[in-house]
């Protein structure tokens, strides 16, 4: 594979590690190769809120200079050292805004590091910058931006997934090698399914949210983006661990998901196809390429079983009542006192109510607003044991029927989305009909269990995802079965998925 400045950015994050170690190439011209590219395409794909050329090449030039002296410190150096990554812009970074795509943080500058990107620094990974989302991640197309539209990179005219759209698209179009995501109800994996990336979606509380914007803290999880299992897998081991300022991390050593993302043997691996997550509504394509996986795992070995998760049917209306209710509460602190935007009211005299109400209402776009007050709603005195109290109760039950299903099975398996990228604007005007694009993804994270989508073919030009859940805490399961299906599909094909990703056009001027 060509190693010129232009071709390294098509290197998966592990390839460009093994080069820069070997002293093949060095990080500044790797992060300088990948800045070059944004400046190329991200004018039409809107990948990036914000570019942060200066302090990436700094890092990448101490990581050089470190790897030119040699020594012990050399020999210290993490192994992604100076493979540049992307952060979304939920996530909290000292020194460069952090929006969370709504006009409320516009221009908030954090003062310090989510957990995250601390560790990302201290393994010295060039930070080029932040991606775009739907705001406060309350989406699933990442139209919902304040600032701008972000587009698929294998057709412009259709959406990348949400909320995290933007760290997929760069992700799929070599504008970084790696990305940090979150994951709420699917904001990782469905995003990967529609771009053709890996997404990972790691047990709740393995990986601390320390920094991270809450949405729903109950279910808000970070997690990587990559375009080979394996890279996700070494991101994940950089980023996992227990960590104290975060009340929900978990006690837990790390494991070496790489090693497990590298172990292709399928043979007697139980894997469970969940009735629930197929059949209406999924598009003729998408359960095609589905199929083609079960034979293509079949064939290798493993053992295909069908499981049963009845209350998965309740899942998507037990989130929608769960994910607004703390959304709205999260979403309190933003009253024009504390810190974010503040608007004043145009007439009238000056409370501290009537700034909340003015800072709010300017603030806040349309999405955010509808799921305050749905949230609000369900939580309001007389409504709370019917609506909230409910849906918590079929969360649990979701809990079990995953209990359940792991007695049956090692792993199981579902598309990732029920359809291929769909156009732009496509249902904007029709929440209800967006919302069912996280149908499958919504029961992991409802129970708190691990998940990825692996790139699983393409249906009529565009990516269709396969989705592994695996039992709370053995996130490696989802790596080794990822892995598997992964390097399965691609010995069929011959070429990785994406790496045939259309080139970019570049936007008129």
């Amino acid at each position: 594979m060509t190693t010129t400045l232009s071709g390294l950015i098509r290197l998966t994050a592990a390839q460009m590690a093994v080069k820069l170690r070997a002293g093949e190439i060095t990080s500044v011209e790797l992060t300088q190769a990948h800045l070059d590219r944004i400046a190329a395409v991200d004018s039409t794909l809107n990948a990036f809120l914000h570019v942060s050329a200066e302090e990436a090449l700094q890092t990448a030039a101490e990581v050089d200079a470190i790897r030119a002296a040699g020594g012990t410190d050399a020999e210290a150096l993490h192994r992604l050292a100076g493979v540049p990554i992307a952060v979304k812009d939920l996530i909290v970074t000292k020194g460069q805004p952090t929006t969370a795509g709504s006009k409320m943080l516009e221009g908030w500058m954090s003062p310090y590091d989510a957990t995250v990107v601390q560790k990302l620094r201290e393994a010295r990974l060039p930070i080029l910058g932040k991606t775009n989302l739907d705001e406060f991640a309350m989406g699933s197309s990442t139209e919902h931006s304040a600032f701008c539209v972000t587009r698929n990179p294998w057709d412009t005219s259709r959406i990348p997934g949400g909320s995290g759209g933007g760290s997929a698209a760069a992700v799929a179009a070599f504008e970084a090698p790696l990305a940090l995501g979150t994951d709420t109800g699917g904001s990782i994996r469905q995003p990967g399914a529609v771009t053709g990336t890996v997404g990972t979606k790691p047990t709740y509380g393995s990986v601390s949210r320390y920094g991270a914007i809450a949405m729903a803290s109950s279910l808000d999880q970070i997690g990587p983006v990559a375009r080979t299992v394996e890279d996700a897998a070494l991101l994940h081991e950089l980023i996992g661990g227990y960590d104290p300022k975060d009340s929900t991390s978990l006690h837990q050593e790390v494991p070496a998901f790489s090693t497990h993302a590298a172990a292709h043997d399928v043979t007697g691996l139980r894997i469970g196809v969940i009735k629930q997550l197929q059949g209406e509504g999924y598009q003729t394509g998408v359960l095609a390429r589905f199929q083609e996986s079960l034979e293509a795992l079949r064939a290798a070995g493993a053992q295909i079983v069908d499981v049963d998760c009845p209350s998965f049917d309740y899942a998507l209306g037990a989130y929608y009542l769960i994910m607004p209710s703390e959304a709205s509460s999260n979403l309190a602190r933003y009253d024009g006192v504390r810190y974010g935007s503040r608007v004043l009211p145009e007439e009238g005299p000056l409370t501290m109510e009537r700034v909340m109400g003015a800072t709010r209402a300017a603030g806040f776009g349309e999405e955010v607003k509808r799921r305050i007050i749905l949230g609000t709603y369900a939580l309001s005195a007389g409504y709370y044991d019917a609506y909230y109290g409910s849906a918590q109760k079929i969360r649990t039950l979701i809990q079990r029927d995953f209990d359940a299903a792991f007695e049956a099975a090692d792993v199981l398996i579902s598309p990732t989305a029920p359809t291929v990228a769909f156009p732009l604007g496509a249902k904007l005007d029709d929440p209800l009909a967006m919302y069912l694009n996280d149908v499958a993804t919504i029961p992991a994270n409802l129970a708190g269990v691990p998940g990825i989508s692996v790139p699983g073919g393409l249906s009529e030009g565009l990516p269709v995802g396969i989705q592994f859940l695996a039992p709370s805490k053995q996130d490696a399961r989802v790596y080794h079965a990822g892995g598997a299906l992964e390097k399965l599909l691609n010995d069929d094909s011959g070429v990785p998925l994406w790496a045939q990703v259309p080139e970019v056009e570049e936007a008129a001027q």
